[in-house]
């Protein structure tokens, strides 16, 4: 039988032999594991603060006057009046604007189509530095109005359960009076310091809860009652009673007497972080809400509060029945109503004044950053 050659070229059979490699490499797992890209990152968002914005009826002059405030004085020029300080920092010559004084004359210039503010005492115009002027601080006009707020500055204060747990407390009083009041003598328990010769009465008042989780308790109001003075250290001591400003219970509670008062000169400024609360107590008990009231806010020093800080006020929106839906609750936007400026801070409760008001305000409301 004759043989038949089968001659195949050279560049087919290699074609082959690749193919069949292929094939096998396909069919045999990879030991190499897949390495995925991670994605790009996302560029961070930035909040772009629009340009200071003079009102269109502001004064080109202004003289200040006792009884002034910053921010009375802030409102003349800008609808912003937080962003004062945005005012002075096209001009050199002035350090701090906290240092107005009756008798300044405010002038409100430009420069590369930014405004500012020039101070003019007479005929020089003054360079503000608290270094120079130390001993002409109290005469200095305030951020807000002082006297509103004063009472807040060192009583009342918000404390936790666990500092009223560990107050000393009142157990009696000379001769068993049910009632104490100046120059009585009272009997305390609790009292481990001596060195502690100063208290300020006090008893638990509006419980500050987190409207979210009403479980949650922010803090404790701690109502003033009157002052008492340690005369002698024991396991029960004897303190007396140097004023009052209501009558003074068995049970009451002792705090130390704190002679730093917090500070009281503010610079108006929206917080750097976003933010979000609520007024959450009115101290006193008010149910309407209107300008310069004090409101407790369920932020505090946890939340980046601090001193100065403003904050915008929107009443809450009503939840209504919508009649077309099947009578579905729909809520209503929250509707601007004023704004507020924080003046003391604790650990998750903080005390604001509302400095503006449009409409009433309630508790409730909602407090964020401005715009």
């Amino acid at each position: 039988m004759e043989k038949i050659s089968l001659r195949i070229p050279r560049w087919l059979a290699t074609l082959a032999v690749a193919a069949i490699f292929a094939g096998c490499a396909n069919n045999t797992p990879s030991s190499t594991p897949v390495i995925e890209s991670e994605p790009e990152p996302e560029p961070e968002l930035v909040v772009m603060t629009p340009p200071l914005v003079v009102k269109g009826n502001a004064p080109q002059q202004y003289v200040v006057k006792k009884g002034d405030t910053l921010w009375d004085i802030s409102t003349r020029f800008l609808d912003t009046p937080w962003r004062w300080p945005e005012l002075w920092d096209s001009n050199p010559q002035i350090v701090n604007p906290h240092l107005i004084y009756p008798g300044d004359l405010l002038i409100l210039a430009y420069k590369d189509g930014r405004p500012f503010i020039q101070i003019h005492r007479g005929r020089q115009e003054l360079r503000l530095s608290p270094k120079v002027r130390e001993e002409e601080l109290d005469r200095a006009i305030t951020t807000i109005p002082m006297d509103v707020i004063r009472p807040f500055l060192s009583r009342p204060r918000v404390v936790t359960q666990e500092e009223l747990n560990a107050a000393p407390h009142i157990v009696s009083s000379m001769d068993r009076h049910l009632m104490a009041g100046p120059g009585h003598r009272v009997y305390a328990h609790g009292i481990h310091d001596d060195d502690i010769v100063q208290y300020m009465v006090v008893r638990p008042g509006s419980v500050y809860r987190n409207p979210a989780d009403h479980s949650d308790i922010l803090g404790y109001e701690a109502i003033h009652l009157g002052d008492a003075q340690l005369k002698e250290f024991a396991d029960v001591s004897t303190l007396q009673i140097s004023k009052s400003n209501r009558e003074i219970l068995n049970g009451d509670r002792l705090l130390p007497m704190n002679d730093e008062m917090p500070r009281a000169t503010f610079m108006p400024r929206a917080p750097k972080e976003k933010v979000k609360g609520q007024i959450i107590a009115v101290p006193g008990g008010v149910v309407l809400i209107g300008q310069h009231q004090v409101v407790a806010i369920n932020l505090g020093e946890q939340d980046g509060m601090e001193p100065g800080h403003v904050l915008a006020i929107y009443q809450l929106g009503e939840t209504v029945r919508d009649p077309l839906r099947g009578n579905k609750q729909v809520k209503m936007p929250d509707e601007r109503a004023g704004t507020l400026m924080v003046f003391r801070t604790f650990a998750r409760v903080s005390y604001g004044l509302v400095m503006r008001a449009t409409r009433t305000m309630h508790v409730d409301d909602i407090v964020s950053n401005p715009r």
